[in-house]
């Protein structure tokens, strides 16, 4: 990077602050609401924006483009069927979760199940984005950002060192980003981040096939369609190491409606829109958003394929060289923007969900009942810095971890995924339900996900979850049916006017009814159903388009 690089780059980053600092002012984050919620304000744009920037990391863009340089569109997979999730949390979970008037996930599980049951919950989320999620952001990002721009060599330091300031660099940014304006900074933040990464993602493609092309876009595409039509293929074999493609119909989907309907650092965005409509415009927006990013999230790999061949000797290195070949000098400071913009995001929107659980789960009911909305706050702020200081100095150590560890640590998830996933929708649907059906299924299938590592470590982890969520399925009803409820659960709706506190209390499985506090506005977005109707055929096509039907072999 030049002088020139480094001084855009610092422009951009100051801007973008600024910007997002005066939006927040808007809100007052000395409030819970407004420090954790972003007090309920967030437009469609803005929350699709800080859903896509949480989300997307740097490991992300660089892993899957390096899989894809291996194994072809099949990769698509990760991004193109989270669509169908995002319209299911549109029209399915988040008008239940608004109608609670929850602020987590695991308020609704107090509502519908029992206290315990909702901190267990909370206990798994915290523990996994404090383990696995935000250190592996910050190591992977820093790792990434270094291996695109040689910060080592501008600044003389080996690359380890390189990677602890880096990620020092990022995790304290984070840190003054929600201590200075909560969520809805990160948001604004996020949204324009958002923006530079579509317009610089989609530059990367275009210029390689540009460059392939010599100088033509369209011979460029040709030569791509001639030279490596099996990599332009998206259904994976059955027996494929990376989606095999029954898995699109079980695990997978199964994956994606956790991911984006039940885990907390996603729905909490959503739930900080100013109404539902606002909610259900930003689940759709990324939506589209998951279809089209497969181009530069997984298309460049198979560039990088037809420019170099095999001569990269690590596929993760794919991307980085293709940026390093055709991204222009001046660009630099830009594009570099963007990738910190990614990983800051991901690791803000994770840390402030990890406080949020924190604070309102445990230390609010457990150690302070009496503690007002200011002192909740506070609480939440020192423990924000807390965990952003605990990740910053984990995050190095990853690279002392045993090899294959990562990829386990990559699939930590399955460990609650699942469970979650039969409890809220049985929650939803089912008023036969119990608090101990829900407890004994989690266990259950933390028992069996770990022996499966074991005993089923030749079937793909997709085949298995798919497997295992109808087991756990089936043991929430068999539960229920030894040991029933001893009165069906009925919901009785309250008005807007009821006093926000009341779900606070720890919910009795055995109650005649639940509280349903609304708020804000439950209107559906006029248009929506037929939005959501759009994202599925625009996720179809993009199938069509890679498959055997459209250019592919």
């Amino acid at each position: 990077m030049s002088l020139f690089s480094i001084i855009s780059f610092l422009i951009i980053v100051a801007i973008v602050w600024i910007f997002a600092f005066k939006k927040s002012r808007e809100v007052n984050i000395d409030s819970s609401e407004g420090f954790f919620m972003g007090g309920r304000s967030l437009t469609g744009i803005t929350i699709a924006g800080t859903i896509i920037m949480t989300n997307l990391s740097t490991e992300q863009i660089v892993g899957q483009n390096g899989q894809s340089y291996v194994a072809g569109m099949e990769v698509m997979a990760w991004e193109v069927t989270a669509a169908i999730a995002c319209v299911f949390l549109a029209f399915v979970f988040l008008p239940k979760y608004l109608k609670y008037g929850v602020n987590t996930i695991s308020d609704f599980i107090e509502i519908r199940y029992d206290t315990t049951t909702k901190r267990l919950v909370s206990l798994l989320f915290i523990i996994t984005y404090m383990i696995s999620f935000l250190p592996v952001v910050l190591y992977s990002g820093s790792l990434v950002f270094n291996q695109i721009f040689h910060i080592d060599e501008i600044i003389g330091v080996n690359p380890f060192i390189t990677i602890i300031l880096i990620a020092s660099f990022i995790g304290i940014v984070g840190l003054l980003y929600l201590l200075m304006g909560g969520m809805r900074l990160s948001a604004f933040s996020d949204t324009i981040y958002g923006i530079g990464l579509i317009i610089g993602g989609l530059s990367i493609p275009i210029l390689g096939l540009i460059a392939l092309g010599d100088g033509s876009f369209i011979r460029g595409i040709e030569t791509v369609i001639q030279n490596t039509p099996e990599k332009l293929n998206s259904i994976g074999a059955v027996d494929s190491d990376i989606v095999p493609w029954p898995t699109l119909f079980t695990g997978m989907l199964f994956n994606n409606v956790f991911f984006w309907c039940t885990n907390q650092m996603i729905v909490q965005k959503a739930l900080a829109g100013k109404n539902l409509k606002e909610g259900q415009k930003g689940a759709l927006y990324v939506g589209f958003f998951k279809i089209f990013g497969a181009l530069f999230l997984v298309f460049p790999g198979i560039i990088a394929f037809n420019i170099f061949g095999n001569s990269i000797s690590s596929a993760d290195n794919a991307y980085p060289i293709l940026v390093a070949t055709v991204l222009p000098k001046w660009a630099y400071g830009v594009f570099a923007a963007v990738i910190f913009g990614a990983i800051l995001s991901s690791f803000v929107g994770s840390l402030n969900s990890t406080a949020t659980l924190f604070t309102l789960d445990f230390y609010k009911p457990i150690f302070k009942k009496d503690a007002t909305d200011s002192e909740v706050t506070r609480a939440g702020k020192m423990i924000t810095i807390i965990v952003g200081l605990i990740s910053i100095f984990i995050a190095p150590l990853i690279s002392f971890a045993p090899s294959g560890l990562y990829a386990v640590v990559q699939q930590f998830n399955g460990i609650y995924n699942m469970p979650l996933l039969v409890i809220i929708l049985l929650g939803f649907y089912s008023k036969k339900a119990t608090a101990f059906g829900a407890k004994i299924t989690i266990i259950f299938h933390i028992i069996f996900y770990g022996l499966s590592k074991v005993l089923l470590s030749n079937i793909h982890y997709l085949y298995v979850l798919g497997g295992l969520f109808f087991v756990d399925l089936f043991v929430m009803f068999l539960i229920a049916k030894i040991k029933p409820l001893q009165k069906k659960i009925e919901f009785q709706k309250i008005t807007n006017e009821t006093n926000a506190s009341s779900f606070e209390v720890s919910a009795n499985e055995q109650a005649a009814s639940k509280q349903m506090i609304n708020k804000v506005d439950l209107t559906s977005w006029e248009k929506g159903k037929w939005i959501g109707a759009l994202v599925i055929i625009c996720m179809i096509g993009m199938y069509v388009v890679f498959s055997p039907l459209g250019v592919a072999q």
